[in-house]
């Protein structure tokens, strides 16, 4: 393993790189979930999470969304209702080489002590593991991943 050089780009830059494990428990505190299971993935660029009955409405003008989250896999009891502005409406290609149309909405992500705005696709995600994966956009220049580890820069890191 190679050490940063004090000189490196990346040791320089306004926020200091932190390690990621492979999975993290996150909010999304603007959208009221406080606890969410998240796969780490650097194979996506985007960020994406589990919506389902995904409503567009107009507010002020302006574009939005609500839709609907189960934040705990396996539960489908614990709702959370959300809304947000639409950032954008986009072809998205998952990994199995499917293209979809999904909206994209802007918020803050928050890991233990860290908070950033990201920005996510809406995605029905009830068969996957996951109801949450972190993209290299929201990744890029905070966090670097290390596949050997989990739960480092959790909400709830001490109790898991």
């Amino acid at each position: 393993m190679e050490c940063m050089k004090e000189s490196s780009p990346v040791a320089t830059r306004e926020h200091r790189l932190h390690t990621a494990g492979w999975r993290e428990w996150v909010s999304l505190p603007e959208l009221g979930i406080f606890r969410i299971k998240a796969k780490m993935d650097t194979g996506a660029r985007t960020s994406c999470i589990h919506a389902f009955e995904v409503e567009p409405f107009e507010k002020d003008g302006t574009q939005w969304v609500r839709f609907r989250v189960h934040p705990e896999q396996n539960n489908v009891e614990h709702v959370v209702t959300c809304e947000a502005e639409v950032a954008d409406f986009r072809a998205v290609t998952d990994s199995g080489g499917h293209r979809e149309m999904r909206y994209v909405i802007k918020t803050q992500i928050e890991f233990k002590g860290m908070r950033w705005p990201a920005e996510f696709t809406l995605t029905n995600r009830d068969t996957m593991k996951f109801r949450m994966l972190v993209g290299r956009t929201t990744m890029n220049g905070r966090l670097v991943i290390d596949p050997s580890l989990s739960y480092q820069l959790s909400i709830e890191a001490e109790a898991l």
